[in-house]
């Protein structure tokens, strides 16, 4: 009796229309046109005996079997994908693609200054970058779309193993004028009124607060900044005060303004800059080679970047 497969190519179409809920933005997602990516859908279904897409002009809905697939799909995809890492794996570490999730309040401060040594010391590797949110990364993690992710920590990330490359001092930043004449500032003398946080779903805000430990900054602070750029901005108008990372300040992320940064005085006032990989991933050796390689090109800038 010969049993016909789904293919990988049908399973890609089927994830690709459940991540973009569009038949076109999945179509563009998998490189095909819309009518090719429809009808290798078709052939799935007829394939399985079962409906798992219900088609209207305006929504793209899913079968509840159709969904259990789709998340079966996915595993199958990423298990697929690790197969050739795990021969890649036993050849030159550290060469072909790699797909990096950057969280946007590490990207535009850390990368400048790490990506030239990467290049220098694996020349084989073409490393792709994607910036975003902490939870978005880890999400795209663990479907398959990305290998790896630098995160500051803690962060749940769900089933990770990490590797920390170093220590990020958290400063608080004053408008000209405001700052203490010490060069440090205690938590509790933050004045929740002026405080101008990140928008949820940025892990730096949560990780100032928990270093304040103070409950009551997160009811009273105004969250309306979608960037550090943007609340550099705001307090160098007068408009508040914020948090900044060290990597950001050596980066020269108030160069230019009047703000005068102080350190945050709190026990564990600072973020832990980490890579992060799926637990039991066939590259962990890579991706623990990768840290090492990070870290050693961190510690070794003109630039300091944090304290190991």
């Amino acid at each position: 009796m010969i049993v016909h497969l789904p293919t990988l190519k049908q399973l890609q179409y089927l994830v690709a229309l459940r991540q973009h809920g569009h038949f076109g933005r999945a179509a563009e997602a998998c490189f095909v046109t819309q009518s090719t990516l429809s009808a290798g859908l078709r052939e799935l279904e007829t394939l399985l005996g079962t409906i798992l897409v219900e088609r209207t002009r305006r929504v793209v809905r899913f079968t509840p079997l159709g969904l259990r697939i789709a998340d079966k799909a996915q595993r199958v995809l990423r298990e697929s994908e690790e197969l050739a890492d795990m021969a890649r794996a036993e050849g030159q570490p550290l060469t072909g693609d790699l797909r990096m999730g950057v969280i946007p309040t590490i990207a535009p401060f850390l990368l400048p200054s790490l990506l030239p040594g990467v290049r220098r010391k694996f020349p084989a590797l073409k490393l792709f970058l994607r910036e975003e949110t902490s939870q978005a990364a880890c999400d795209a993690l663990h479907r398959g779309q990305l290998d790896c992710v630098l995160l500051a920590m803690p962060y749940a990330c769900g089933d990770v193993d990490t590797a920390p490359l170093f220590d990020d001092a958290l400063y608080i930043a004053f408008p000209r004028g405001e700052a203490p004449s010490d060069q440090s500032v205690a938590a509790a003398a933050i004045d929740e009124g002026r405080l101008l946080l990140l928008e949820d779903g940025h892990c730096l805000k949560d990780h100032a607060l928990a270093a304040c430990n103070r409950p009551e900054l997160r009811a009273t602070a105004t969250m309306m900044g979608t960037s550090l750029h943007t609340l550099v901005q705001m307090v160098d108008n007068g408009l508040g005060l914020t948090f900044v990372p060290q990597m950001a300040i050596d980066a020269g992320l108030l160069d230019g303004t009047r703000i005068e940064a102080r350190a945050l005085d709190n026990d564990h006032a600072s973020r832990r800059i980490a890579l992060a990989w799926r637990r039991n991933s066939p590259r962990e050796e890579e991706f623990r080679l990768l840290a090492t390689a990070l870290k050693a090109i961190a510690s070794a800038d003109a630039t300091p970047l944090g304290a190991s």
